[in-house]
C-alpha cells in the first residue's frame, strides 16, 4: 500500500512539471497546405494542463504580461470547466485572444516568469489562452457586457494591426466614437497581410474584428493617411478629438547588393501579402506570386521562417533560409525554427548574401554568399559577424525572399511637420503613455518601435488608449 501511494505520488508530480503537449499536423502533410499546424486542445486536455496551475498569491506571469490578462484567474475557471466565464475573463483585459494564443511570444513573457518553469515546463498559458477564445467563438457563446454610454468624444485610430484594434477597443469601450482607418482594403493589418493562415487562419481575425465592430467601433478601409487625409485635416476639418497613429512598420529593408533587382527578388513584404492577403497560393489568382522550385528567403526572424515555410506551401521543391549568424542568434521563436525545420526547410547559418547572380533575361540564377563568423558582440548584444575572406559560395535558386527587417513608411511622418520624428524613422512618442510631440496626437506599436511583436504593440495601444481617456475626460 505505502509502495502503491509512493507511485501516485511520482506520477502527480511528474503531471505537475510536464506540460500537455498540443497535437499537430504531420510536417511531411503541413508543408504542402495552408492549414493551421496545431489542432488546438481539446476540453479534457484544456483542463488538464490547466490543473497544473499553482495558482500563485503574486503571480509573476501576469507582470510578464504586456497587455495584463488576468491568467491565473482565466486558467482558474478553466480548471472548473468554466470555459466560456474564462473566455470572457480574458476579454476583459485582450480585445484578441484567439490571435494572442497563435502567435504571441509567451516564452518570453507570461510563461518565462510562471514558477513551475523553474523546476519542469511551465504552464502552457498560450496554448489555453488560444483553447479559450476558441470554445467561445465554435460555441457561440455571448461576448462581455460593457457600458456603451457615449462620451461625446471622437477619436481616430489610423491603422488597424494589433496596437490600433487593441486602442479602438479600450476607447469603445469608455463611451468614446471610435474611427478606424486602414490604408488596405481588409483591416486586420500585419494580422492578415503578414502573418500566414497556417499560423493564424484569417476566419479567426474576422471574428476578432467583428467583436469590435458589434461594440460600435467603424472601420474606414482604402484609406491613406496622409494622402487620403492628414493628421491636421483629421483633428481639424473632420472634428476628431484624437488621433492614434498605429500604422506599423511596412516598409521593407533591402540589403543594397548587386543583382537585387533582379526578376524573383521578393521583399518578404510583398512576398507573403501577395500569398496571405491577395490569396496566390489559389488556381489562377488575381494577385500572382513566382512560385519558385529552389527559394532562398534572407533573414533569422519570424518572418523569415514564414516566408521559407510558405515557398513550401507554394510548391518549392528546396526552401532555404541564409542567415549571417548562428542559431542561437537567431530572433525568430524556438517554435517557429522547429516548425521549419520540421517541414524540411534547409538552413544555411552563419552565411550572407553579397550579389544576386541572373540570367541573360534578368531572372534570378543563384545568390552568392560569403561565410561568416562571430566576434565580440555589437550594439545589439549579440556578437558581430565578420566574413571569412575567399569562403563565397553559391546557392542556386530562382527565388530570393529578403526578409531582415522592416521602417516605417514615411508618408505619416511627412505630411505632419510638426510630429517629431526620430533617426530611424520613427514616430518619437513615450512608450509609456503613446503621447508625441503634437497634442491630442498619440502612437504605439512598429511605428515608435520599429518590428517588434504583436502583443508588444497592442500593449502600446492600451497605454495610448489609457492617455487618451485621460487628457480628454478630465
Amino acid at each position: 500500500m505505502q509502495i502503491r501511494e509512493c507511485a501516485v505520488s511520482v506520477e502527480s508530480i511528474n503531471n505537475r512539471f510536464s506540460r500537455v503537449e498540443m497535437k499537430e499536423q504531420d510536417p511531411a502533410v503541413r508543408s504542402r497546405n495552408f492549414e493551421e499546424v496545431p489542432y488546438g486542445y481539446t476540453e479534457e486536455e484544456a483542463k488538464k494542463e490547466s490543473s497544473r496551475c499553482l495558482k500563485c498569491k503574486n503571480p509573476l506571469c501576469v507582470e510578464g504580461c504586456p497587455v495584463n490578462v488576468k491568467i491565473p484567474e482565466f486558467i482558474g475557471l478553466l480548471a472548473e470547466g468554466k470555459f466560456e466565464e474564462a473566455a470572457l475573463k480574458i476579454k476583459e483585459t485582450n480585445a484578441l485572444p484567439a490571435v494572442c494564443g497563435r502567435v504571441c511570444p509567451q516564452e518570453e513573457q507570461c510563461e518565462k516568469r510562471c514558477i513551475l518553469g523553474k523546476k519542469g515546463e511551465s504552464v502552457a498559458i498560450g496554448n489555453l489562452e488560444r483553447f479559450a477564445a476558441d470554445w467561445q467563438r465554435e460555441k457561440g457563446g455571448c461576448n462581455p457586457s460593457v457600458n456603451l454610454t457615449k462620451n461625446g468624444k471622437k477619436v481616430a485610430v489610423i491603422g488597424s494591426g494589433p496596437a490600433g484594434l487593441t486602442c479602438a477597443g479600450e476607447l469603445i469601450k469608455q463611451g468614446f466614437e471610435v474611427t478606424v482607418f486602414e490604408a488596405l482594403h481588409e483591416a486586420g493589418g500585419v494580422l492578415v497581410y503578414g502573418i500566414p493562415e497556417f499560423r493564424l487562419p484569417k476566419e479567426i481575425v474576422k471574428s476578432e474584428i467583428k467583436y469590435l465592430e458589434e461594440l460600435g467601433v467603424k472601420i474606414c478601409k482604402n484609406f491613406v493617411a496622409g494622402k487620403t487625409a492628414t493628421i491636421e485635416e483629421l483633428l481639424t476639418e473632420e472634428k476628431f478629438d484624437a488621433v492614434f497613429v498605429g500604422s506599423g512598420a511596412g516598409l521593407p529593408l533591402f540589403m543594397n547588393i548587386k543583382g537585387e533587382n533582379s526578376i524573383g527578388v521578393y521583399s518578404a513584404n510583398e512576398y507573403l501579402t501577395r500569398s496571405n492577403l491577395m490569396k496566390a497560393f489559389i488556381d489562377n489568382p488575381s494577385t500572382p506570386i513566382m512560385k519558385g522550385k529552389r527559394v532562398v528567403t534572407v533573414g533569422g526572424g519570424n518572418v523569415a521562417m514564414d516566408s521559407a515555410r510558405t515557398a513550401l506551401r507554394l510548391g518549392a521543391e528546396k526552401s532555404m533560409i541564409v542567415y549571417r549568424r548562428g542559431e542561437a542568434e537567431m530572433p525568430a521563436r524556438g517554435a517557429e525554427i522547429h516548425h521549419a525545420k520540421e517541414e524540411g526547410v534547409e538552413f544555411h547559418l552563419l552565411c550572407n548574401p553579397v550579389e544576386i547572380l541572373a540570367e541573360q533575361n534578368g531572372s534570378v540564377s543563384a545568390i552568392k554568399c560569403i561565410r561568416m563568423e562571430l566576434g565580440e558582440a555589437d550594439s545589439s548584444g549579440r556578437r558581430k559577424p565578420t566574413a571569412v575572406e575567399g569562403s563565397e559560395f553559391d546557392l542556386e535558386c530562382d527565388v530570393v525572399v529578403i526578409a531582415i527587417g522592416n521602417s516605417p513608411n514615411p508618408l505619416i511622418p511627412e505630411s505632419t511637420p510638426d510630429l517629431q520624428i526620430s533617426k530611424r524613422g520613427t514616430i518619437a512618442a513615450d512608450e509609456s503613455d503613446g503621447r508625441t510631440s503634437k497634442k491630442f496626437v498619440y502612437a504605439g506599436g512598429d511605428i515608435v518601435t520599429g518590428a517588434a511583436t504583436v502583443i508588444l504593440a497592442m500593449g502600446a495601444g492600451k497605454a495610448a488608449a489609457k492617455s487618451i481617456a485621460s487628457d480628454l475626460l478630465s
